[in-house]
């Protein structure tokens, strides 16, 4: 019977879990996953998705604030064939990373060396990108930086958001680990180095990456509004109250200064760097989310209209912050 461990907290990691738990000669002995998390309305202690799998599945589960020498331990007494991680959010040590049999691999949702670092699904999207993926490779003490053994490509639609383009890289993380799975337990994967030629980074993303940026593209904001739908959102400010904005299109209407807003026959249109946004929902603050024709009925803009915007840092560098 071969023994894997598992490192991880995201729920994209739940497809692969459920995969490898129905494997016959292989065994998920355990789970490290991160500390319950104050979270809902009554801010109470809450498991993430992989805990909450790990114990529904009878596995052991350790919860360390920062791994160390204990769980180093813990993995070499388990003799352990492979160490397994995704979205696990902690630098490891080398002594981590040495403590199985066959190393420590992980799967990174995107294909490397593209987009390293802690947000690499929405930015892909934000970006523009039309295709991303996931990749395996064996973890070193650099981030994201270790030689890759396969990769499992994933295109972006034009109605994909970040849930639904996560939720798809989730499901490309098993063709990728079926392919491997044999070669890695056995110490025999291939691998081959990363191009630093094409290497960028993206950074985490913050409250203030919701903020409309109009002397960005029509197309860039469409872009960045179905990346940000789930969190952190995409708001503009008028008058000072922020509106968050739900979807929204481009359009090939009028001419509109970048910032500036027009009311027509229901219709609610944003002028930007290039183009003009048709916002076609909208939400004011303790209100929910609605058809624009609807949010009209109830709310008025002042015409002529010149909306607030603010500039955000890039979303993708050349350098890790």
């Amino acid at each position: 019977m071969k023994k894997i461990i598992f490192c991880g907290s995201d729920a994209i990691a739940l497809p692969m879990l459920d995969y490898l738990s129905r494997l016959n000669g292989v065994s998920v002995l355990g789970v490290l996953s991160q500390p319950d998390r104050r979270s809902g309305r009554g801010r109470k202690l809450q498991p993430n998705p992989i805990k909450v799998w790990a114990l529904e599945s009878g596995l052991e589960v350790e919860t360390p604030v920062k791994p160390s020498a204990e769980e180093n331990k813990w993995i070499k007494e388990k003799d352990v064939d492979l160490v397994l991680v995704m979205a696990y959010g902690h630098i490891l040590s080398q002594e981590f990373l040495d403590s199985a049999k066959h190393g420590c691999y992980n799967l990174h949702a995107s294909l490397l060396p593209s987009y390293r670092g802690a947000s690499p699904i929405e930015t892909s999207l934000a970006c523009g990108e039309k295709e991303t993926g996931v990749t395996l490779m064996r973890m070193v003490r650099k981030m994201d930086a270790g030689p890759i053994i396969d990769q499992e490509s994933v295109p972006i639609t034009e109605n994909d958001t970040g849930a639904s383009l996560r939720n798809k890289l989730a499901k490309a993380c098993v063709p990728v680990i079926d392919r491997n799975l044999t070669e890695l337990l056995n110490g025999e994967a291939k691998e081959r180095e990363q191009d630093p030629s094409r290497v960028n980074y993206c950074r985490k993303l913050g409250k203030e990456d919701s903020y409309f940026d109009f002397s960005l593209t029509a197309e860039e904001l469409e872009w960045r509004s179905r990346a940000f739908r789930a969190w952190p959102g995409s708001v503009f400010f008028y008058e000072d109250m922020p509106l968050r904005v739900g979807e929204c299109k481009i359009s090939g209407a009028k001419q509109l200064r970048p910032g500036e807003l027009i009311v027509e026959n229901s219709k609610l249109m944003l002028g930007t760097g290039e183009g003009i946004l048709q916002i076609l929902q909208l939400q004011k603050p303790g209100g929910k989310m609605l058809v624009v024709s609807d949010f009209l009925r109830g709310f008025s803009f002042k015409q002529p209209c010149q909306i607030t915007f603010s500039s955000n840092s890039p979303l993708v560098s050349e350098k890790f912050h």
